[in-house]
């Protein structure tokens, strides 16, 4: 093979603790070996960073979670010849609710009113004086884990004993705009490949289907998929998702959520590969075709066989005769009028990502976390601190930043834990720790609950979620 043609050298980027976005057999047909690189945490940086050279690696693939970013960041830095897939300024809202407010504004993207605040008198001023009700989240760290991190509040009485009791910081507040569901889209390459709508159970607002909401896979606007691409497009990614909410008084849309890690079924795992590897190729691979609305059809299935599904491909639709297209007279509706399925396919074709010259997002500016402490009660405020116009109270003192740390804890004290909860006995505490160490129980419960619900069918959500409450206790 000539140089020119020559294949770049794939990586895996896997980190302990946190499930696996991507395995090899997404990559089916790449001729030469892909590698894999794990990250362990705590001080190993320098060693992942001597991996990586060692084993050449051109392109290291793989999402990285919140309490990593910013070590990866650096990793990045020091490892300027490897590019990341996807980029750490295309996962740069990965890392906190407050990241996607900031690329929102930055692009224009529609979302609901937001207040951040890192200064305490500021945000208890606000609490006392704004119009409730309000959206409480959690903006840093990991995903929501179904809604767990979201609160509505009814009045300043509420908000203020949240905020005593969860220790959320910094303080990050949204209009409460009532919704009659949101839409989850995904996108590869800026091509919508599935979509669902989830709603609320009468009466409540949250859609999680782990709260109750309800999901289907018919009729999403094609306004919903516009505005995804546009979102995914500004995001420069691979690959995305969007959670979109429709408002239920006027229909209006906004952004809920954004990020490159997202749950999705292994085909579509496998479209995300099947693009890398026709990116990375020089069109030695072809493009995976993926007509718009696949989902509607595909959703008719359950999702247990979604779950087994591999490698699912589409031909492309000749007509055997002018008009034949229009045989199927199914047309989507949309604002501007009524589009056949084929039309609509060509408005949506997938697209190259591009290389961006220096970082969009650097952590000196745009990391104020980590900056200004984990603890609202530890923070050092500066009273000059003013609210800028884009909402958002930012104190100005520069901290050190802080380095993720690797829960320690002893055997006694997770078997003390697991034990608390109802349901959880000896031989199920027994069976747990026979699969992973203390260590890994608790950075699972910090960083990828996931982990432990997939490998204990009988260990439900709502233990999970008691697990973590538990834990930051200890």
């Amino acid at each position: 093979m000539s140089k020119k043609n020559k294949l770049p050298r794939l990586g895996l980027l896997y980190l302990d603790h946190v499930l696996r976005f991507f395995d090899k057999s997404n990559f089916r047909g790449w001729p030469d070996k892909i590698e894999t690189v794990v990250y362990h945490w705590g001080n190993d940086k320098e060693r992942f960073i001597k991996e990586v050279k060692r084993k050449k690696i051109d392109i290291l693939i793989g999402n990285i979670p919140a309490t990593a970013y910013e070590t990866f960041r650096e990793i990045a830095r020091a490892l300027p010849k490897v590019q990341f897939i996807p980029s750490l300024d295309t996962q740069f809202a990965n890392k906190s609710k407050e990241n996607v407010t900031r690329f929102a504004w930055k692009y224009n993207i529609p979302i609901p009113k937001t207040y951040i605040f890192y200064d305490k008198k500021k945000a208890d001023k606000f609490i006392e004086s704004t119009d409730y009700p309000k959206i409480v989240k959690r903006s840093y760290g990991p995903s929501n884990y179904g809604g767990y991190f979201v609160h509505k509040v009814d009045s300043k009485e509420e908000a203020k004993e949240l905020f005593e009791k969860k220790k959320y910081y910094p303080v990050y507040m949204q209009d409460f705009v009532p919704m009659s569901a949101d839409i989850r889209v995904m996108l590869i390459g800026h091509k919508p490949v599935c979509a669902f709508w989830r709603r609320p159970p009468e009466g409540e607002w949250l859609t999680n289907t782990s709260q109750g909401g309800s999901m289907d896979y018919q009729d999403v606007p094609k306004e919903v998929l516009d505005l995804a691409v546009k979102v995914s497009k500004a995001a420069n990614a691979e690959y995305w998702a969007c959670d979109i909410a429709v408002a239920k008084e006027d229909g209006s849309l906004r952004i809920l959520e954004c990020a490159t890690a997202f749950a999705a079924f292994p085909y579509i795992r496998d479209w995300i590969g099947q693009y890398l590897m026709w990116k990375f190729s020089n069109g030695r691979f072809p493009l995976p075709n993926i007509p718009i609305y696949n989902w509607e059809e595909l959703g008719k299935m359950d999702s247990s066989v979604l779950r087994t599904l591999r490698y699912i491909t589409f031909g492309r639709y000749t007509p055997s005769y002018d008009g034949a297209y229009f045989l199927d007279k199914k047309v989507k509706k949309a604002q501007e009028g009524e589009y056949y399925l084929h039309e609509l396919d060509k408005l949506y074709p997938m697209l190259n990502t591009y290389t961006r010259d220096g970082e969009e997002w650097p952590s000196e500016k745009w990391n104020f976390q980590d900056r200004y402490g984990k603890s609202i009660k530890k923070a050092d405020f500066d009273s000059n601190s003013t609210i800028d116009s884009d909402e958002s109270s930012e104190a100005v003192k520069k901290n050190e930043p802080q380095k993720e740390k690797k829960i320690e804890i002893s055997e006694k004290k997770i078997k003390k834990l697991l034990k608390s909860v109802k349901g959880i006995g000896d031989k199920k505490v027994s069976k747990i720790l026979k699969k992973f160490t203390p260590e890994e129980i608790a950075n699972s419960l910090e960083n990828s609950p996931k982990t432990l619900l997939d490998s204990f069918k009988w260990l439900k959500k709502k233990m999970v979620k008691e697990l973590q409450e538990k834990l930051k206790e200890i």
